[in-house]
Formats: structure tokens, sequence, C-alpha cells
């Protein structure tokens, strides 16, 4: 689900003998693409692909509501994404255009319509959990063998995180993926949309507030796999790609992911076009050029997210599509929950509330 701009990363090989490019330019998360796909629609389309990328969903919705952000293909999250074809910010698909829709999956896609009515606006890109990476040789030796790795106690709990200070703790920098991990925490509704349940969060924060080291919704990735913190709450796939560059470096370090047994979010990343996207023709030759089955699964194997493909898992490597971490099992799907957006009134409380957490005034 995965971001201030961290980079732009322009994929710019014109085609020879072309003298006015056609261009598409996509604004997407960071990490979350095998750059050689991008390479490959140039190569297959003739078209200039312009490739910029964020690392939060409020970036990203400030540069959709505010208009003219220049792109022609986002990916907002699903709860995001909602709210923002509400404002009118994206142009339905042309079905027409996208053939290879036929490969989408209906267990997702049915999941995705709460947020996009029949799936009028978008495609599904991924979709993933947020839970809790750790450094099972450092969380283990500050909180012994039983630690509860595969449990919000870990974080939540402030005579733990007392413990996993001096290792490093990060949270992810996501209020909509915070506040309701930490009402589900404490049994309550975690898609609650009322100011004074939102409110009993701070009781669950403010206690942990002064062993959490960042907050932050990238960092975390390198810092896990080069054993700098040895906790974070994250994005499961980021996690996953933490576990396996530490693996890759040898670095003695050891990373696992749970989505926590009390209950953990499900979220999904959408592709949509903008309303005022200036090549609009080109965003639906992306979106479909994204959904052929083997480019949906090469961009899953690079990235270690579950896609809302079904076409593209017989094209998906044994480490993603085996990995019930990726791919969870249908009584694991069961305990996942999903949130919707905040009202106007009840998001500027959630930012407030959010500002003072990681203040921790």
């Amino acid at each position: 689900m995965k971001h201030v701009l961290l980079s732009s990363v322009a994929v710019a090989t014109l085609m020879a003998g072309a003298a006015s490019a056609e261009t598409v330019r996509v604004y997407n998360w960071s990490d979350y693409i095998d750059e050689s796909l991008l390479e490959k629609f140039e190569e297959e389309t003739g078209i200039e692909l312009v490739y910029d990328v964020f690392d939060s969903n409020e970036m990203l919705e400030t540069k959709m509501l505010s208009g003219g952000s220049g792109y022609d293909v986002v990916v907002p999250t699903g709860t995001f994404l909602q709210r923002q074809i509400t404002a009118g910010a994206f142009q339905p698909l042309d079905t027409s255009k996208l053939p290879n829709l036929e490969n989408m999956w209906d267990v997702v896609s049915s999941r995705t319509e709460q947020y996009d009515p029949d799936n009028a606006h978008s495609i599904n890109y991924m979709w993933g959990t947020t839970g809790i990476g750790v450094n099972l040789g450092k969380v283990k030796e500050a909180l012994g063998e039983d630690a509860p790795v595969d449990s919000w106690d870990l974080v939540f709990d402030p005579a733990n995180m007392e413990k996993l200070a001096d290792c490093g703790v990060h949270f992810l920098d996501a209020p909509a993926e915070m506040i309701p991990a930490a009402l589900n925490y404490i049994g309550e509704d975690p898609n609650s949309h009322d100011p004074d349940v939102i409110a009993k969060a701070e009781d669950v924060f403010m206690p942990v507030r002064p062993y959490i080291q960042k907050f932050h919704s990238s960092e975390y990735i390198n810092a896990l796999a080069n054993g700098d913190v040895c906790v974070a709450v994250g994005w499961s796939g980021d996690i996953l790609q933490a576990r396996d560059r530490a693996a890759e470096a040898d670095n003695g370090v050891e990373v696992a992911y749970n989505a926590p047994s009390e209950g953990a979010q499900m979220w999904f990343d959408q592709m949509a076009i903008p309303v005022d996207a200036p090549n609009p023709e080109g965003a639906h030759k992306f979106l479909n050029f994204i959904m052929d089955a083997e480019n949906m699964a090469a961009a899953s194997n690079y990235v270690y997210y579950a896609n809302g493909n079904k076409a593209s898992q017989e094209h998906l490597v044994e480490d993603v599509i085996g990995d019930p971490a990726i791919y969870p099992s249908e009584a694991a799907l069961d305990n996942l929950f999903t949130t919707t957006p905040y009202p106007p009134k009840v998001q500027r409380v959630v930012t407030r509330l959010w500002t003072k957490i990681k203040s921790g005034t």
C-alpha cells in the first residue's frame, strides 16, 4: 500500500527518429516496480515514459485535489481513491481499450468495488497487509525466545517497547493505517469514523511514543535489512523486500513479517487516470500493458506483493505465490479488516491527532 517526492526517475529512451515522442507520465509508490518493465513498455509502444515516485498517500492526495497534477496514471490506495473519485479527480476507464481486464481476479475485484463501484475508475495494481517486520535475532535477544512477534502486543505494550527501544523501532507515517491498527488492538471498530472512538488511539500510542525512533513510510526497508532497526510496522511486501535484501547481503540479519493475530488491515493500491490527464489514450495503453499476465507477474516477483491479476499467478515464482505472508490462506483472509475513507471533518480530527502523537506532546 505503499510515500515529500523522493526522487524522479525519468525513463527517457526516445525512439529513434521520433521528432516529438508521445509521453506518458506515471506517479507510483517508491520501490514498487521492476524497472525493466518501464523499458519494455517504451520498446513495445514507442511511448516515452516519465516515472516519478512518492511514499505517502497524503502527498499524492495533495497533488490530486489541487488539480493539474500533470500525470496520466497515479496509484492511490483504495480509501484515498474513494475520496478522490467523490471529488471528481478521476475519469472513468474506457474498457474497450483494456482487453486485458479479462485477466483480473474476482476475489480482489469484489473487494475493491467498495472503494470504486463497478471498478469503473481503476484497476488493482497490488494488495497486501499492514503488519510487523522484525529482526528475529535482536527481538529475541531483547524479549526472549517467546517474543510476541505475531501480535500487536510487540509494539503497543510499553513494557515490550521499552526493551526494544535500544535496537530501534520504526512506525509507518500513515495515520489511515496506524490509527485503525490501534483501535482494533483495544477492541474498537478499526473503521470507526466517530471522533470519540478515534481519540482512544491516543492512549495506545502515547505510552509507547518515547520508544519510537522514527515515523517514516519507506526508510524502514533498508533500516531493517541492514540491522539498523529491529522492529518496523510496515507494509507486507516492503518488509519481505527487506528480508530478501538481508539474505542477499548475507549480513546475519534474519527478517520476518507477520500480519498480527488480532487482525491486520488489508489494503489495495489502484491505478487510475486523472480527469485532466494530458494523455489518457497513452494511460490506457499503460494500464493494459500492466494487466498483461506476464508483466503483472514480473512486477509481483520483483516487489513481493500480491496482485489482483488471476492470469498472472501461473507466472509467479514459488517464493511469491507460495508464501502465506503474500498470498494468505482463506482463513487468514477472514481475519483481515478493511477501512473506508474519513469524511473531511473527521480527517481533520485524525490529522490533528496524528500530529500530536508524532510530536509526543
